[in-house]
């Protein structure tokens, strides 16, 4: 129930200021901080497991959102615990000069987790569609200006909602989580990592600068959301302003996909099982011995 409050439908209309950044309904903080998030990452644990050696289908879990909001904290306590073999964490940045050398979806198809994996994206092909339209970058990219048209967004969002497909359709699934933050919040958080020294490294002036094209930002992610939330690869809005409930309802549609996704492991053949046989009869053999050797010593 808690992953189709929060998803949004296929053309469903968004408008951010309708949607709550503060919103922990009946829960108890203690209980799911104590409870109900361990209890997931736990069942997360169990079913990545089953995942890693089933190889054949992989989980790309996509994070959207403003400044401050807590992409970075989130993936640290929700994927807390998780096999680093099997987890990927993919951070991405301004596009060098050899990314811009190639197609916006170049750098994202080459970090695409292998099967039996989990990737993780903190930011995403989804900048080309937020930053670069709000700071007006695409004829800053090699791109020949006649494609630089009035339909240009509308391209990408096809393009990306066909790339996300052909992911699903090759047993990749996609889960996208946009996290809400107010401006009110965000404000709080910002100011904190400057009067708390220990989270001034955190701190860029850039943030501040971002923050006066706050309602372009709004509007792009606004646009975003409603052209690129397909039933193949869903968004979720998530209020963001209470970590400890946004943390929970991250792990909470994450575990339910996986169970949705019902990796099992592998099942052997009569062959193979003849060979575990054959070894399990030769090391209780050497057991044995070894058991006699120690107490004749």
């Amino acid at each position: 129930m808690i992953s189709k409050k929060y998803m949004l439908r296929p053309d469903e209309k968004v408008s951010l200021a309708k949607f709550p950044t503060r919103d922990s309904a009946a829960f108890d903080k203690k209980l799911c901080k104590q409870e109900l998030m361990p209890a997931n990452i736990e069942l997360m644990q169990e079913y990545q497991k089953k995942l890693y050696a089933e190889n054949k289908q992989a989980l790309l879990i996509v994070f959207q959102a403003m400044d401050a909001a807590g992409k970075d904290g989130t993936i640290r306590h929700v994927m807390s615990g998780l096999n680093p073999q099997g987890t990927q964490v993919v951070s991405f940045k301004q596009p060098s000069a050899i990314e811009l050398d190639h197609d916006y979806l170049w750098r994202i198809a080459k970090n695409v987790p292998a099967r039996g994996n989990i990737g993780i994206f903190n930011r995403s092909h989804y900048e080309e569609v937020i930053i670069t339209r709000v700071h007006d970058l695409l004829k800053q990219q090699q791109i020949p200006l006649d494609l630089i048209d009035a339909e240009v967004w509308q391209k990408r969002y096809r393009q990306i909602r066909d790339f996300e497909q052909y992911l699903f359709e090759n047993g990749i699934h996609v889960l996208k989580f946009f996290l809400h933050l107010s401006k009110e919040e965000q404000a709080e958080r910002l100011l904190s990592r400057i009067l708390e020294k220990e989270k001034n490294w955190k701190f860029s002036s850039a943030d501040i600068a971002e923050r006066e094209h706050w309602d372009s930002y709004q509007e792009a992610y606004e646009q975003m959301l409603m052209n690129t939330s397909t039933d193949y690869a869903p968004w979720y809005l998530i209020p963001a302003d209470q970590k400890w409930y946004s943390r929970y309802l991250v792990s909470e549609v994450i575990k339910n996909k996986l169970i949705q996704m019902d990796p099992k492991y592998p099942q052997l053949g009569e062959a193979e099982l003849a060979r575990l046989e054959e070894a399990r009869l030769k090391l209780e053999a050497d057991l044995a011995i070894y058991a006699e050797e120690k107490n004749k010593a």
